[in-house]
């Protein structure tokens, strides 16, 4: 696996608390910190025509962070999703929608969450460490 990645406990229970609430529904947001960190993880509404079945995070929010990002606010590390299916990799639907961009997707199923790579050629496991806040 590529280089461990570090999340706070923090975005961690942050990330845990939005698939709750947004269950049976799937919850989604953003993962603000650097390089290989993750300092926050911040849930925004799931847009999506059926967010039942599918996330599209607010792009209301995700324009605000790419601006605060560059005015020097922490940077957009990547982005969280729930599967209500209980399986924390990526899905079909989720492989279809990639960008290819190498941010990181953190997938969180019945409690469980997993990192993942967006990388060009596909999604890639990543292994993470939890710090405390």
């Amino acid at each position: 696996m590529p280089s461990a990645y570090t999340l706070h406990r923090q975005a961690l229970s942050e990330m845990l608390r939005a698939e709750r609430l947004a269950a049976p529904g799937e919850a989604c947001g953003l993962l603000l910190g650097t390089g290989t960190h993750v300092h926050r993880a911040v849930a925004t509404a799931n847009v999506a025509a059926d967010p039942l079945r599918h996330f599209e995070i607010d792009p209301v929010l995700l324009i605000a962070a790419h601006r605060a990002a560059r005015a020097g606010g922490p940077g957009i590390v990547g982005y969280f999703h729930s599967h209500p299916n209980g399986l924390a990799r990526p899905s079909q639907t989720d492989q279809v929608n990639a960008a290819g961009d190498g941010r990181v997707w953190a997938i969180v199923a019945r409690g469980r969450i997993t990192l993942w790579k967006d990388a060009p050629s596909g999604f890639e496991p990543l292994s993470y460490d939890t710090v405390e806040g």
